[in-house]
């Protein structure tokens, strides 16, 4: 049985899953990112202790999925956008304290790819990158069954490559990144730019734009039409960059993908010619809302399973 997180910027989610990656127990709790790291995680410690409780359970280890830049060796957060005041913080030593179990960490895009690669989408496949978009966009890269890593360990910032330099100002800095272009957030930003003044734009969202345009709102359609684009545009250069075998679609944007797939694949038909394109299969994550408490679970496999490493 292992204990699992998977740390947004908006909500954490914490369980116990078992060894076929079943969710046991689980609960939920919004991050309150202004009240810092160290109330966060005695939250996460009591929500979990409940959740083995639940579950009967005895936690054999701790997996963690977490927003932004983490260093999966140490578990220390760097500089993270959406977690403001919580750098430096350090995952693996404040849980592993808290449960005297050994603590594994990685980036919740990375998680995500071990969940849908071991039990869901990616399920066979050697070479698999899982896109996430949502309040971002973040990319695991999966190869024989391992997380790729670049220097120093590092995750890739897929999300973060440029597609327009002319384009909107990311949070990272640069201009017309993927994630500038084509994350929720995004599609809501851009569409209020478009609208006349009298359109319902407060509150609005990604979800609620594309309800609309299935209903023939034209704003909104041009919005759906725009953000179908760059999320082809993104996933081609993926294509011609690594000739996966799979790339899967995760996210709260892909539960309107409907919408997004034949502009995604007609921009891998035009852009991806040099390779062999057609050998990439495009499928949508399988694992449902639990997909990043299974793929946290992952991280610990990941971690001291998988080779047959000890923790």
């Amino acid at each position: 049985m292992i204990g699992a997180l998977d740390i947004g910027g908006t909500k954490i989610a914490v369980g116990v899953v078992d060894a076929k990656g079943r969710v046991l127990a689980k609960e939920e709790y919004p991050t309150d990112v202004p009240l810092g790291f160290d109330h966060a995680m005695r939250r996460g410690s009591e929500v979990l202790t409940r959740c083995a409780a639940q579950a009967g359970a005895k936690l054999q280890g701790i997996g963690i999925g977490c927003t932004g830049p983490v260093d999966p060796l140490t578990g220390v957060l760097g500089d993270v956008s959406t977690l403001p005041g919580w750098e430096g913080g350090n995952l693996i030593a404040k849980l592993s304290a808290e449960f005297h179990v050994s603590v594994a960490v990685e980036n919740d895009a990375d998680a995500v790819a071990l969940g849908e690669v071991a039990w869901g989408s990616g399920k066979g496949k050697a070479r698999m990158i899982c896109v996430t978009i949502g309040t971002g966009i973040g990319a695991g890269v999966v190869l024989d069954g391992k997380v790729y890593r670049g220097a120093a360990q590092s995750h890739p910032e897929l999300g973060h490559q440029i597609i327009e330099t002319s384009g909107p100002l990311c949070t990272c800095g640069a201009r017309g990144c993927w994630e500038a272009l084509a994350s929720g957030p995004s599609m809501v930003d851009w569409i209020k730019t478009i609208v006349p003044a009298d359109y319902p734009s407060q509150d609005l969202t990604a979800r609620e734009i594309c309800t609309r345009a299935q209903r023939g709102d034209e704003w909104a359609r041009q919005a759906v039409e725009r953000e179908a684009y760059y999320l082809g545009v993104g996933l081609a250069n993926l294509v011609t960059l690594f000739v996966p075998e799979a790339i899967v679609l995760a996210g709260s944007v892909m539960k309107s993908a409907s919408l997004f797939l034949d502009r995604i694949h007609q921009a891998i038909r035009q852009n991806c010619r040099l390779v062999p394109y057609q050998n990439v299969e495009i499928s949508l994550a399988s694992l449902g809302p639990d997909v990043g408490l299974i793929g946290a679970a992952e991280v610990y496999r990941n971690h001291f399973q998988s080779s047959g490493d000890k923790p």
